[in-house]
């Protein structure tokens, strides 16, 4: 008895080339024949001729008007972008996966988790889906604790202006926040929320606040970040945080309130000379690129 399989069960449909399809985006992203033959090294003849054969002979649907110079898809050319996107990326991904077959593995990193909820997300759906065989451990503490630990390849952590170590990603500035309910003329002792006791931000807030005469109290400490920014976002204390981390929830205190500027703080990359391998070095190139400005 012949076994049948599912392949065997779908119609025999023409099949279309990756490389058409590269065209087919370029002319789609680019506007114009000639534009897009110029990127993907094709004269203009040929790029017609490809998307003729496309439309004709494989599809049988017309995919492009033009209006003036300019060519715009039709709708069956919308629903085609649609799926050639799809399908060039798990092209890419193909090919990664069985050509580097070195980029398989685990990898540590260590990261305070404020930082987890605003960059890495975007940063590892980019990475995992051009290398899905590489499994990431995250490890979620404050930098004090991160910068003392020897099993983590890749580090980011926060430093002082001037304590250089490991590779720059962004500078930030600093900000005291508090929640859109939270009303500063109300509390004659400031609470404060904090997220290490022994973190120079701390003393940056304490600093500030003693300068400026200004009565307060450590409300609430903890070392999750998440747990203090709700804290904060309820109303029941201000803190200070970077200025890209601050959420709709909260809002900026600014001078008229009382409350003055504070220093700039450097996010820097570490990594650990004894994990360096292509898979550290690639995921490390991922998160530089992800804190980029």
């Amino acid at each position: 008895m012949k076994y049948i399989s599912e392949i065997d069960q779908l119609p025999n449909y023409p099949s279309i080339d990756t490389e058409v399809l590269r065209t087919f985006v370029a002319i789609a992203d680019l506007g114009g024949f000639t534009r897009a033959g110029e990127q993907i090294n094709r004269t203009q003849s040929a790029v017609s001729m490809q998307m003729k054969r496309l439309e004709e002979d494989v599809l049988q649907r017309k995919l492009f008007e033009r209006d003036g110079r300019q060519v715009k898809l039709t709708p069956e050319g919308q629903v085609l972008l649609g799926y050639a996107r799809r399908i060039l990326k798990l092209h890419s991904e193909v090919f990664n996966t069985l050509r580097e077959p070195h980029m398989v593995g685990l990898v540590r990193i260590g990261t305070p988790d404020d930082y987890v909820m605003r960059y890495l997300p975007g940063i590892l759906q980019r990475f995992s889906k051009a290398y899905p065989l590489i499994q990431i451990e995250m490890h979620c503490e404050g930098t004090p604790v991160l910068m003392q630990r020897r099993d983590l390849a890749l580090t980011v952590i926060s430093r002082e202006p001037g304590s250089e170590v490991g590779e720059l990603l962004r500078t930030e500035r600093m900000v005291w926040v508090a929640s859109h309910c939270f009303c500063v003329d109300e509390h004659e002792v400031l609470p404060l929320a904090i997220s290490g006791m022994d973190s120079y931000c701390t003393h940056w807030a304490t600093a500030a606040l003693d300068a400026a005469g200004r009565p307060y109290r450590l409300a609430y400490h903890s070392s999750n970040g998440a747990a203090i920014q709700a804290v904060v976002g309820a109303g029941l204390a201000a803190m200070v945080m970077m200025e890209s981390l601050v959420t709709d929830d909260l809002r900026i205190l600014g001078s008229d309130e009382g409350f003055g500027t504070l220093p700039m703080v450097n996010l820097r990359l570490l990594r650990n000379p004894a994990m360096a391998s292509p898979i550290t070095e690639c995921l490390a190139q991922y998160i530089v690129e992800g804190f980029r400005p």
